[in-house]
């Protein structure tokens, strides 16, 4: 194998999550229609409880459509992640991910592009959301608009990798579907997305103590700095920890069934 067939493999792959993204049109309308439901009709009641300000920890005061903005943009790359996943699992009904695995590129290199392409895909998707969200008062600093982006792959890795690894282990499309519900709101939900973690200690210590170890609310936290050009650390190192290990977790879990021999 050479670098050649490699590229091949990867923008074939690319290609081909682009394609099926594409052919999916309701996909993009309904990545782009729930989170601005959330930006315009729930931050107006949020903004009533919590103040028309937030003061942040980077140093200065935003509003509450400005402080949920990175939490919905995350909510777009969980979502994706597993949208790319469930078609992971429909593939494997349908019989083309046997053909996949079976071509001789290692598997590593396989998922790896899948997960290339789901990060791309959650770019694109997080980026046109931000761009309506200014319509809506939300201001972001233009740079801020760049420095998101290794935050947004990470991210995308980050949520993929849990994707792909919950695609293997559940058998059946309709299992999956329920089990998203499990995994995706209680993730959302239960993260520094849509109120401050010390709201939430007002309220509550042990949902407070939740969310601190939700990885999920590290997502947020990466991403809500990133836009202001700065970096947390501490979410930085959580994210890209969790990553490594559920990516590993996720690639062993596609490893080939070896079956007993008498």
């Amino acid at each position: 194998m050479n670098i050649q067939q490699y590229q091949y493999c990867f923008f074939g792959v690319v290609k081909r999550e682009f394609l099926r993204f594409l052919q999916q049109r309701t996909r993009l309308l309904s990545a782009l229609i729930r989170p601005l439901l959330w930006l315009v009709v729930f931050a107006a009641g949020f903004r009533a409880a919590l103040g028309v300000s937030i003061m942040e920890p980077y140093g200065t005061y935003i509003t509450y459509q400005q402080y949920i903005t990175p939490g919905l943009c995350c909510m777009i790359v969980l979502f994706n992640g597993m949208q790319s996943s469930l078609s992971m699992v429909y593939d494997r009904e349908m019989g083309s991910m046997k053909l996949l695995l079976m071509s001789p590129f290692p598997r590593p290199f396989l998922l790896m592009c899948k997960l290339i392409a789901t990060a791309i895909l959650s770019l694109i998707q997080v980026y046109i959301f931000l761009i309506i969200a200014q319509f809506v008062d939300v201001e972001t600093p233009l740079l801020g608009y760049i420095t998101a982006v290794p935050a947004i792959f990470l991210i995308a890795f980050f949520l993929g990798a849990l994707g792909l690894l919950l695609s293997n282990l559940i058998k059946q499309l309709e299992n999956f579907a329920g089990v998203m519900n499990f995994v995706i709101f209680p993730m959302f939900f239960l993260s520094s997305a849509l109120y401050p973690l010390w709201k939430m200690k007002e309220a509550s210590l042990w949902l407070y103590w939740l969310c601190d170890y939700n990885p999920f609310s590290y997502c947020v936290e990466l991403l809500r700095f990133a836009l202001y050009q700065q970096l947390n650390l501490e979410a930085f190192m959580v994210v890209f920890i969790s990553t490594i290990f559920v990516s590993i977790l996720a690639m062993f879990s596609f490893a080939p069934k070896r079956e007993n021999r008498r």
